[in-house]
């Protein structure tokens, strides 16, 4: 990829290390916390969202440490509270005392925690095939998380993300693995969740004391068919969050702002301009 790449945006100190980050529109700013699939960065995961809520708001994406674009700090201890520091120190750089998070599958539980460790930061909080609580491993997970990478692989993952087949091309597959072996990528992915996966599903999860207590309007998404994370989890999500509203998407797997997209942004961008 050349610096050319869309991938490529805003460089923001954030802490010790730099964060790239895609900063879009105006007005209430929105932060969208990418999943950890490897090869993601923050373009990828957001990039049929960003143009569409840009229109209304402000959308900062950043990649997460350890994924992406951002920084790689050599021996960076990566777990669920440098996350959360990282969101901080962006939000801190760009002088937001408050903003409204977007968080997928592994960015929601992020999202969720920091909501609940730092409510007064959070406005409106939206979970999309989110983690949070802990469940057994699903070999969806397993399967991303113990990525190895070839073109194969590859192909089987987005299998395993899309409902819909049709998503699931060559050109895509290729894409995605190119992705996956840029210098460092491959590595930094390998130390963030390395086997036994269930520790670290645990250590991203929030206590359910904690999260019945968060009081943010929330607006919690998944795909009824999703291999990643079960279903159960947002239905356990939308018991414990008292003003919590619930979205299931029929058809649809771990990729709902993919797989049904028109529909995501207007759901999303809608509950946030409420």
């Amino acid at each position: 990829m050349t610096a050319q790449s869309p991938e490529i945006a805003r460089s923001i100190r954030t802490g010790s290390f730099n964060t790239n980050c895609h900063d879009l529109g105006q007005g209430k700013p929105v932060v969208l916390i990418h999943g950890s699939g490897p090869g993601v960065t923050g373009w990828a995961n957001w990039r049929l969202v960003m143009p569409d809520l840009a229109k209304r708001v402000r959308v900062l994406a950043p990649d997460m440490v350890g994924f992406g674009y951002t920084d790689r700090p050599d021996g960076f201890a990566y777990s669920r509270a440098a996350w959360i520091r990282q969101i901080l120190d962006l939000m801190d750089e760009l002088g937001l005392p408050q903003v409204d998070i977007v968080g997928n599958s592994f960015g929601g539980a992020i999202a969720l925690a920091l909501a609940i460790q730092h409510p007064g930061r959070v406005g409106r909080l939206v979970l999309m095939g989110s983690a949070g609580l802990t469940f057994p491993v699903t070999d969806g997970l397993a399967a991303v998380w113990g990525y190895e990478p070839s073109f194969e692989a590859m192909k089987g993952l987005l299998d395993i993300f899309a409902h819909d087949r049709t998503l699931v091309t060559d050109e895509l597959a290729e894409l995605r693995y190119q992705a996956s072996i840029r210098p460092g990528f491959q590595e930094s992915f390998a130390a963030l969740f390395p086997r036994p996966h269930q520790r670290w599903l645990d250590a991203l999860g929030s206590d359910p004391a904690d999260i019945a207590k968060v009081g943010h309007r929330s607006l919690i998404i998944h795909g009824r068919d999703d291999k990643v994370v079960p279903l159960d989890v947002s239905l356990q999500l939308h018991r414990l969050i008292e003003r919590s509203e619930l979205h299931v998407f029929g058809q649809c797997g771990h990729w709902a702002q993919i797989e049904h997209a028109a529909r995501f942004n207007k759901l999303v961008a809608d509950f946030i301009a409420d």
